[in-house]
């Protein structure tokens, strides 16, 4: 017999000619319908994640994971709020990118199209299930979604009511496929499925990316680990830098987009963390530094190397302090992830330096790294962050799920 994930990404590939071809005012349709039916079943789905988060919080897992895990009512509003605002965002498919004449009288363009198959891998987070799902249906895409086995039950409800939606707009709902096997296994052989996938986006932790990245055999985008950086320059407003650095750790600090390492100058190590020290020791952030930081404190833990490469997840952050504007930049050169780094001066040169010499996806000037997300880059719902360069780069929006063709019209010309 034919496995699960063979089934499923097959139907997956019929449904996406469907998708590709439907009009823009039937796929919002469709989107309109998903939304409506995440309120009318936000019980049947609040009921499921309670499953869900009982048994991980029985298997010991912590409070940032667990909050990562969790639907509230208030959470599920936001999913269908975010569903009916991906409508209002323009279709990215059938756009025309260039247009010109050849000598030989060929007229060429240049016309944005659905990728196909997207497979997405990823962990905990159940509302990752609807953002994925709907970016794919908006641009014409179908999609494989395997969530955490920790998230099964949110997935499964979640999936239902998806394909609902697709359903009650005519659409196939086979354009969602949702792999119900948790057995790891089965994702290496998705991964593997060139006949039927097209991309695989895995969303999680250092450890899910680097497999996926290694095992797939279809073009994959490599997303999401995050050890982002705060440099607090010795020309820097230190009250500005305390609101950055408390929101780009203790907002969500199990977010990709949360600070792990903050870099301070030595001129301003000792009059800053007299500011910062009682803010965080408020929100209970514990804090491994190197020795001029732990001099500061006996709070503070003896950093080790292990810890200035680690994304944390967690209320834990390392410092380092920096001789100089070179010393920060090496720094992160040599343990960044490419995602997010900041920088919180009013030196404008000083501030130009960094953001020509940072190679992430985004790089911040007075401001938290946590604004690297689709909807706060006013893309909507995200698929993911990219932290490579090609397709696509930082939070991935609608653009980043179609890719193109040319089209070419002649009148008889051969060559």
């Amino acid at each position: 017999m034919e496995s699960e994930v063979i089934v499923k990404a097959r139907a997956a590939h019929e449904a996406a000619r469907q998708l590709a071809a439907a009009p823009t005012e039937l796929k919002n349709r469709a989107l309109m319908y998903i939304a409506d039916a995440l309120e009318v079943h936000r019980g049947d789905i609040m009921s499921a994640n309670e499953k869900d988060v009982d048994r991980a919080r029985a298997g010991g897992m912590g409070e940032a994971m667990l909050d990562r895990l969790s639907l509230t009512e208030a959470r599920i509003k936001d999913m269908a709020r975010g569903v009916r605002q991906v409508v209002g965002l323009e279709d990215p498919t059938g756009i025309c990118l260039d247009d010109w004449n050849r000598p030989n009288g060929l007229h060429i363009r240049k016309i944005t199209v659905p990728l196909g198959v997207v497979a997405i891998i990823y962990e905990s987070r159940p509302n990752v299930t609807v953002d994925a799902a709907v970016l794919c249906i908006k641009s014409g895409n179908a999609c494989i979604l395997r969530g955490g086995s920790e998230s099964i039950h949110s997935n499964m409800v979640l999936v239902s009511v998806l394909k609902e939606g697709l359903s009650r707009a005519g659409l196939n709902a086979d354009g969602i496929g949702l792999l119900e096997n948790t057995d790891r296994a089965l994702v290496k052989e998705l991964l593997t499925l060139r006949d039927y996938i097209d991309m695989a986006i895995p969303r999680g932790g250092a450890g899910l990316i680097r497999m996926v990245v290694t095992t797939a055999t279809v073009p994959c985008i490599e997303t999401g680990s995050g050890v982002c950086h705060v440099y607090v320059d010795k020309d820097a407003d230190l009250d500005m830098a305390v609101r950055i650095v408390e929101n780009a750790k203790v907002s969500r600090p199990s977010t990709c987009n949360a600070m792990e390492t903050l870099l301070v100058h030595q001129d301003v190590i000792r009059p800053f963390l007299q500011k910062l020290m009682p803010v965080l020791t408020e929100k209970q952030v514990e804090l491994r530094g190197d020795n001029q930081a732990c001099a500061f404190d006996d709070s503070i833990k003896k950093a080790t190397e292990v810890d200035w490469g680690t994304e944390y997840n967690a209320l834990i952050m390392s410092v380092k302090t920096v001789s100089s504007l070179k010393d920060a930049l090496d720094h992160i050169r040599r343990y960044s992830t490419h995602h997010s780094e900041a920088i919180v001066t009013n030196n404008t040169k000083t501030a130009e330096l960094f953001l020509q010499d940072v190679d992430s996806a985004a790089v911040y000037v007075n401001a938290s790294t946590r604004f690297t997300d689709g909807f706060e880059f006013g893309f909507g719902a995200e698929i993911g962050i990219s932290t490579q360069k090609l397709h696509v780069r930082g939070p991935m929006g609608l653009t980043a799920l179609v890719t193109y063709k040319y089209v070419i019209h002649g009148q008889g010309q051969i060559r």
